[in-house]
């Protein structure tokens, strides 16, 4: 699996860039529950998160968009290109979230504020998702391209343990109350900050060789070969397969995670800081499995660790959520966690890579970007929401069926895929 310095200079540069952009992306989520207040009119706790759950929502939203436009940005000027703009974007959405005013200064003005900030969000990580899973793809070693690819989704995980990590400190050194007060808008001016950082660190990647090589292809005669139309004429069924399988991904993720970290303490009624320790475990254990399964996936194929996760989610989802909710005992719901991530490991470290080889090099960052950000905001934006729903409908269980459901149309997705282990990306 050797690689060489400047293919593992431009993959350290990719992932790093990733993990900032997601960092950004889920303190938007984490933080949710001290910022609500300040953006709506006094009500219960939960008509609170409900509003920026939908809010929430929205940025999913727009990352067909951002898909859209950034896909075919990427396709025509390049991965890094990209890769840049989609940083650029997430800076100006976490400075505005920083200085957005409250509600008790501005009115109604204030939730309007905080929507197009996440909607500039929304639109930048629409685009990061295909620009860096296709960029890592081309960059790492055909043999390897399992394992180096898997550190697109480490760093996506790695950039919501950041959050959380922020989160935890704040609530040791400076206690909750104050982070209620206004403190939570520094996780956000530090998000802003490092996307800035990584913006300076895009601009010196290398090009990948699969967009250099589309210099002399036949594509180049075709006018603009990366569109909306073409993808969905040339590529329909991979389109379909992609969206299920990323909804239902991203579902998991969401769910086990982001919506798992509410679950703890609205359900489970464990305080907030047993709450984020057991999910920085979690999230920590999730990132170190993601290169282990990227590894297996260069032996045993791509479609076997896709099966593996979609039936382990599709069986376990029910019994996990409905015995985390009447434990309570932190470490069991911990031991049931780390269970659970290490076998959802299997979709995590392989779909990105397997998005990427899907599809030709010309029409790859749309092919990969637009029907993942069409799934995940149709099931994995509205998690939060949905969950919410059921619980103050008073049928909370409802959710965990419904997530199985899902979970299993996902593995039926997973068995139709075709086995994309050893394609070769730089062909045109």
């Amino acid at each position: 699996m050797a690689i060489d310095t400047k293919r593992l200079r431009s993959i350290i540069g990719g992932s790093a860039g990733n993990l900032v952009e997601w960092y950004d992306w889920y303190s938007f989520t984490i933080f949710a529950i001290y910022f609500a207040p300040a953006f709506f009119p006094k009500a219960d706790p939960l008509a609170q998160l409900l509003n920026t759950a939908g809010i929430f929502w929205l940025g999913f939203a727009m990352r067909p968009i951002g898909a859209w436009l950034m896909g075919m940005y990427g396709d025509r000027r390049g991965r890094k290109a990209g890769l840049t703009l989609s940083v650029a974007l997430m800076a100006g959405g976490s400075l505005v979230i920083a200085a957005a005013p409250t509600y008790a200064q501005v009115g109604i003005a204030a939730p309007i504020i905080l929507v197009l900030a996440r909607i500039v969000q929304g639109l930048s990580i629409g685009g990061e998702y295909g620009s860096s899973a296709t960029y890592l793809s081309e960059m790492a070693p055909d043999k390897g391209r399992g394992f180096w690819s898997s550190f697109q989704y480490a760093t996506l995980l790695g950039g919501q343990l950041l959050a959380l990590l922020v989160s935890l400190t704040m609530q040791l050194t400076i206690g909750q109350e104050a982070i209620r007060g206004g403190a939570w808008r520094f996780a956000f001016v530090i998000g802003a900050m490092l996307a800035v950082g990584v913006f300076m660190i895009r601009r010196n990647l290398a090009e990948t060789r699969a967009f250099e090589n589309l210099a002399g292809s036949d594509h180049v005669v075709e006018d603009s070969p990366s569109t909306l139309r073409k993808l969905w004429r040339d590529h329909k069924r991979s389109v379909i397969l992609v969206a299920i399988m990323s909804g239902g991904g991203g579902m998991a993720s969401y769910a086990f995670t982001t919506y798992m970290l509410k679950f703890l303490q609205g359900t489970a009624k464990f305080d907030e800081l047993t709450a984020t320790f057991i999910m920085m475990g979690v999230l920590l254990w999730s990132v170190l499995m993601q290169p282990v399964w990227g590894a297996i996936s260069d032996r045993i194929g791509r479609k076997r660790c896709l099966m593996i996760a979609g039936v382990s989610l599709t069986l376990l989802v029910v019994p996990v959520f409905s015995t985390i909710a009447v434990t309570t005992v932190p470490l069991v719901a911990l031991l049931i966690l780390l269970v659970l991530t290490t076998l959802q490991a299997g979709y995590g470290a392989t779909n990105g890579v397997v998005k990427a080889e899907l599809f030709p090099p010309y029409i790859r960052a749309l092919g990969v970007a637009f029907p993942y950000a069409v799934g995940n905001t149709v099931l994995a934006g509205s998690v939060e929401f949905v969950a919410l729903s059921f619980k103050k409908a008073g049928h909370e269980s409802g959710f965990y069926w419904y997530a199985a459901a899902v979970f299993a149309v996902m593995t039926c997705a997973f068995w139709m895929l075709p086995e994309t282990r050893g394609r070769d990306l730089e062909g045109a």
